[in-house]
Order: C-alpha cells, then sequence, then structure tokens
C-alpha cells in the first residue's frame, strides 16, 4: 500500500466515524419531490423569469475585479442594490459564505473583540477566526447576556447577528439589539440572508423594516435564497466598500463574477417588489395553525418560512428525513455540529409556491412516522 492509499485509509477511517455516530453526509436528487427544502422562497430559481436576452456578453470575467474582472455592469449593479437596501454603497462577493468570510476577516484585529450570537453562521465564526480578534458568544437572543459580553470586551466591540436565523427561523430583537449597541458604542453588523425578499416593504429586509441603516454598520445579503440566484453583497458606507475590496481576501482572491449574473441580480431585484410575500406569510400561519395543538412532536417556534421538527438524535433524525422523501416530500435532516447536540432536526422551508394541501399531506406523514 503506498503512501496515497494509507492516507484514502485514514481519510475512511474518519467518514466510517462518522457513520458510527449517524453525522455522514450524502447527496440527493430533488427530481420529483415537493420542495419543503430550498430557500428559493418565491420559486424565482425554477420559475424562468430569470432569463436575459443578451448573448453578446462574455462568458466569464478573466480575473478578479481589481484584475480584470470589473466592470460598469457589475458597479452599477452594486449601486442598484446599495439603494435599494437604503445604503450608501455596495459590495458583490461570489457567494454568501465569501461575503462572511470576507467581511470578518478583515473588519477587526487583534485585540478587538467579535461578539455573536451562539446561533450565528459558520461562514461568519469562520471570518472571525481568521481575523485574530477577541471572540464571545452570547446567549441566543438574550439581551441581558449581549450586554454582559459587551462589558467583557477589550478594542473595536462588534456585534454580529442574523436577522432571521437559518436553522431557527426566529427574528432577533433588532431593534433592543442595535439600542445595546449604540449603548456600548459597539459595531452591528447583520446578516439578512433569511430576510432578504422575504420581510420589508418591498423585500428590503429587516433593517430596513424597523429603519436601523443607520444603526447597522454592515448588512449582508445573499442571492441564493429569495432571490434565486447566487452570489452575496455588502452594504454600508463608501469607506467600508473601498475597505473591503483593499482588505478582504475573498474578494480581491478570486475571479469576478460572469458578466451576465450581474443582468440577472438586476433583474431578480426588480421582482422582488411584487414577490408574492402575502402569500408566503399566509402559508407560514397555516402551518403554525396546523401544528398549534400537537405537542407530541418538537415542532420548532418560528413565525418565518424556516421551520422545523426537533428530533434530537441523528439516527432517528435522518430515519423520519429519509421517510418523508419516500412519501415523496423533499426535506432535510439537520444534524450536530450544524445545530447543538440534542437539536437535531428535521428542517421544513415554506414558500409562496407550496399550498395548504402540500402542507397538509406532509403534517398527516410527519403524524404516522414512527420512530
Amino acid at each position: 500500500m503506498n503512501s496515497n492509499q494509507h492516507f484514502d485509509a485514514y481519510l475512511q477511517q474518519k467518514l466510517d466515524e462518522k457513520k458510527t455516530y449517524g453525522t455522514f453526509r450524502s447527496l440527493l436528487f430533488a427530481d420529483g419531490k415537493i420542495d419543503f427544502s430550498s430557500n428559493d422562497y418565491f420559486g424565482f430559481a425554477k420559475s424562468g423569469l430569470l432569463t436575459i436576452d443578451n448573448t453578446d456578453l462574455p462568458s466569464g470575467a478573466t480575473g478578479s475585479r481589481s484584475i480584470t474582472g470589473n466592470s460598469q455592469l457589475a458597479e452599477e449593479t452594486e449601486q442598484l442594490i446599495a439603494g435599494f437596501h437604503a445604503r450608501d454603497a455596495a459590495l458583490i462577493f461570489n457567494t454568501g459564505y465569501m461575503a462572511n468570510v470576507g467581511l470578518f476577516s478583515c473588519l477587526a484585529g487583534k485585540g478587538d473583540t467579535y461578539i455573536s450570537d451562539e446561533y450565528i453562521h459558520a461562514s461568519i465564526i469562520d471570518g472571525m477566526r481568521l481575523s485574530y480578534a477577541n471572540r464571545l458568544r452570547f446567549k441566543h437572543n438574550d439581551l441581558a447576556d449581549l450586554e454582559k459580553k459587551l462589558n467583557n470586551a477589550t478594542g473595536k466591540k462588534i456585534v454580529a447577528v442574523e436577522s432571521i436565523y437559518s436553522m431557527d427561523g426566529d427574528e432577533a430583537p433588532m431593534p433592543a439589539i442595535a439600542a445595546i449597541c449604540k449603548k456600548h458604542d459597539a459595531l452591528l453588523v447583520v446578516d439578512e440572508a433569511h430576510a432578504t425578499g422575504v420581510y420589508g416593504e418591498k423585500g428590503d429586509g429587516l433593517v430596513c423594516k424597523y429603519n436601523l441603516q443607520n444603526d447597522v454598520y454592515a448588512v449582508v445579503h445573499t442571492f441564493g435564497k429569495a432571490l434565486g440566484l447566487h452570489g452575496a453583497v455588502v452594504t454600508g458606507s463608501n469607506v467600508l466598500r473601498n475597505f473591503l475590496l483593499n482588505q478582504a481576501r475573498s474578494f480581491i482572491y478570486t475571479t469576478a463574477l460572469p458578466p451576465h449574473n450581474y443582468l440577472l441580480i438586476q433583474k431578480a431585484y426588480s421582482l422582488l417588489p411584487a414577490a408574492d410575500r402575502g402569500k408566503l406569510h399566509e402559508l407560514i400561519q397555516y402551518f403554525r395553525s396546523k401544528i398549534a395543538a400537537e405537542t407530541s412532536i418538537g415542532f420548532i417556534e418560528s413565525y418565518s418560512p424556516v421551520q422545523g421538527i426537533i428530533v434530537g438524535d441523528n439516527f432517528n433524525t435522518k430515519a423520519m428525513a429519509t421517510y418523508l422523501f419516500d412519501k415523496g416530500f423533499f426535506v432535510r435532516p439537520i444534524l450536530a455540529p450544524t445545530v447543538p447536540v440534542g437539536k437535531e432536526r428535521i428542517r421544513i422551508c415554506l414558500h409562496s409556491f407550496n399550498s395548504n394541501e402540500e402542507i397538509d399531506r406532509m403534517f398527516t406523514e410527519i403524524m404516522n412516522f414512527s420512530y
């Protein structure tokens, strides 16, 4: 056995350990299943609406934005997005993960302190780790614990939250958090990934809904969820934009998006104001009414499109997901360490294209499932 085979054997041992603990991941196709899993909240990705007629654009950007990949189209798109979210400037990244890693890796440094909600997304955690700043976590949505951690912080203090949490679907108490940050002279950074498109009068998110634009230093919006596309953007001041394009390594050292992506982003933003948020929120209320009297199933407390069932065991969670998949519903198990041990769950995402009848059928199968 050569060194490559030895290392493959070592990796296989690690994979076998994951199977033993029920944390092994595999890929599935969603073809032919009723979608209760994707983040495509309005069906933009599958609607056929996001197409462009311009076929004269090059197929690739040919380089990073700082070399050959910049264009008038890219900057016009950023200006459009900044205006939509009532910010001064915006900078587009290739993915939401890259946006958060780039932003948090350079916004603070040694001697400064990040204070993040304990349920913050992994991309933010990775970015904070790369910064060399101190890191403190406060209990989920716990304002008293946030103040306690702020009192213990040193250097520049930066608080990081999601407006809608990706696994629990609950909302951060944003106005109260903003007030606490102001009291402690701390910056507030908000990831609006699951709020963009879904909240606000025109889908501009919760920061705009609560008129917190002047109280939040930077906001991240992703294009891979309600917009049905790919990429993300950081919005804030012109100074922040210039700082990121000089310091954010995930922006500097990557090939820019293809030009046609910017046209698609512009089109998605033009569709957001007319997206059927009313239908989506009616379905959320209908789902909540179905489960209101059901105490034998651990449904999470959420009033966003992100719903779920706490199963609390890797193997039972995967078994339930497989059962629902076989019954025609595409849902996915969420296992530790993505969620805390004991909080393993079935994650259910509602969309404006789902129906009450589909919810009824899924609910029946959930109740029929036995461990």
